[in-house]
């Protein structure tokens, strides 16, 4: 039996010194606080999405249809906190933000590198996003390694096979998933099946659903905030946020609805 270790406390165990001593304010403004707060909170989050997809799409590549049920479960309801968390930010008015949003600099959300290595694992695949993390950063080859590797759905597809549904092989992983007509017609026998990857499939539509609602939500703060000024770093704010909208990740789940 292990013993406790006497030195270990709530606050050495969390690290909650160096955690609570990392929001660094660059000015006197009451509201620049909460800013850094929620947005630490968020990189937390995504650190967690990304742990949490690993091992979703670990399970998939096994077939194993419970252990991914449930992990995608805890993945939709961590996005529905960061999504909730929004309501937060939305309680700092554009002039509150103002007050300290000079001294960003050239500090900006786009330069997120778990949020781009999360649009990765998803799908996306934009070698530009490269552009923005410095030639052998470790963000750079981060995002870079993922864009090597199987996208969820690239799992979803070899758990189809797992299971017998004759999806198609040898897709090169690293370029853009394109629809496919096949692919559809495999998902309609799935449906059909009505068992547990048709439970798989609607999850996935959740997750694909949850993170439109997510780059929505986000967008809608960015127009309340600032308008449609350009962001900070240079950024074009609003007016690129919207041309992410309503572009679905998994095209194919959403385009076999009107056949199901």
């Amino acid at each position: 039996m292990t013993e406790p270790n006497p030195a270990l406390t709530y606050t050495s165990y969390l690290a909650l010194d160096e955690v609570l001593g990392a929001q660094r304010p660059r000015s006197d403004e009451h509201d620049e606080l909460l800013f850094i707060v929620i947005h630490q909170v968020y990189e937390l989050w995504f650190k967690q999405l990304l742990h949490e997809l690993t091992y979703a799409q670990a399970r998939l590549a096994e077939g194993d249809t419970a252990h991914t049920l449930r992990t995608l479960r805890r993945v939709l309801t961590v996005l529905k906190v960061a999504v909730a968390q929004i309501d937060v930010l939305e309680t700092m008015t554009p002039s509150q933000f103002t007050g300290f949003r000079e001294r960003l600099d050239a500090a900006s959300g786009f330069q997120s590198a778990q949020f781009r290595e999360l649009e990765v694992v998803l799908g996306r695949r934009d070698e530009r996003v490269l552009g923005h993390y410095a030639e052998g950063s470790a963000a750079r080859d981060r995002i870079a390694a993922a864009m090597s590797r199987p996208s969820v759905f690239d799992s979803f597809l070899a758990y189809l096979g797992v299971h017998g549904y004759p999806v198609p092989e040898g897709r090169d992983v690293a370029t853009p998933y394109e629809p496919s007509a096949e692919v559809q017609e495999i998902l309609l026998r799935v449906y059909a099946d009505d068992a547990g990857p048709a439970s798989v499939c609607e999850h996935l539509v959740d997750l694909d659903e949850g993170m439109q609602e997510w780059r929505y939500r986000h967008v809608k703060m960015v127009e309340r905030t600032i308008g449609d000024r350009s962001g900070t770093g240079g950024s074009s704010g609003a007016a690129y946020l919207r041309t992410t909208l309503f572009t679905p990740m998994f095209a194919d789940l959403w385009a076999v609805r009107s056949r199901l």
